[in-house]
């Protein structure tokens, strides 16, 4: 069914059957329930606390032993916050929260796994993307540079393209 033949559809319908249509998807698909809950009560605070507080159990476990750094998790935060409308601060704000995180876990511990080190470039590209994109890379840009710096600090292996991403936003 294309937009057009939907539209055409629900203005069809009157008030009363449009809302037992909301009601029922409502009630049938999880989405769309998340979605009016967000809508109706829109506790970014409480969603960001959320997600940071599972990404650093990524790098930093409550419980058991080791790490498990999977980037997926903070991918599938960010993938929601942009499809409930969540604003765009906040959205960065977990993109470098999540490199932080697995900044301060090289920090302590050696990973020798090079696909951690790209996984974690391709996470600043991304969120320097999505800042140019939403025009709020100057309200990050110190916090992106320290993270360019704790990349060369850090000596890791892909340092010199974090600072050629840098650079590139100084042209």
């Amino acid at each position: 069914m294309s937009k057009r033949d939907l539209k055409k559809y629900v203005s069809e319908l009157n008030k009363v059957q449009l809302e037992e249509q909301l009601i029922e998807l409502y009630d049938k698909f999880k989405d769309v329930k998340v979605y009016y809950d967000f809508v109706f009560n829109p506790n970014e605070r409480n969603l960001l606390k959320d997600a940071k507080l599972k990404i650093a159990n990524e790098y930093f476990p409550i419980r058991g032993k080791r790490p498990k750094m999977r980037r997926s998790v903070a991918q599938k935060f960010i993938k929601h916050f942009i499809s409930l409308g969540v604003d765009s601060f906040l959205i960065v704000d977990v993109m470098l929260y999540t490199i932080e995180m697995a900044q301060a876990l090289t920090s302590e511990k050696q990973i020798n796994s090079e696909v951690f080190y790209r996984s974690i470039l391709n996470s600043f590209e991304q969120a320097l993307s999505f800042m140019i994109e939403k025009g709020i890379l100057d309200d990050f840009k110190i916090r992106a540079v320290a993270i360019k710096e704790e990349a060369v600090n850090q000596n890791w292996r892909n340092k010199y393209e974090f600072n050629a991403i840098i650079e590139r936003l100084d042209y």
